[in-house]
């Protein structure tokens, strides 16, 4: 059973960073792309950004340009740098994974979910 944990969020300023980290244990991350997703109050929950087992990337287009994902598989994790947020930022981020040996991330279909962490973006 592959477990995620997200950690790294917080309260940041308009225009500030962050970092969020998505540690695995259970299982190896190799085979499996890891997406981000956020869900604000009253929203739906979106996806924000993917990378698969060869570092291919995906992201949103709200968050192209601000947004960097990577993964370090020998330390289980994979990392979302965050940076120029915004308010509309404000959600809970939630890091996901599915097995994808082939092929680009895409931001549907994982089967593996983390509890969340709230990122809160305001003055």
């Amino acid at each position: 059973q592959l477990e995620l944990v997200e950690s790294g969020g917080g309260l940041v300023q308009p225009g500030g960073s962050l970092r969020l980290s998505c540690a695995a244990s259970g299982r190896s991350l190799d085979a499996y792309a890891i997406g981000w997703f956020r869900q604000a109050p009253g929203k739906e929950r979106e996806g924000v950004s993917c990378i698969n087992r060869s570092e291919s990337t995906k992201y949103a287009d709200s968050v192209k340009g601000r947004f960097t994902i990577s993964r370090d598989n020998a330390k289980r994790t994979v990392y979302l740098q965050m940076t120029g947020l915004k308010p509309e930022d404000t959600a809970v981020y939630y890091c996901a994974a599915t097995v994808r040996l082939f092929g680009p991330c895409v931001l549907y279909d994982y089967q593996y979910w983390g509890q969340g962490t709230q990122v809160t973006v305001s003055s």
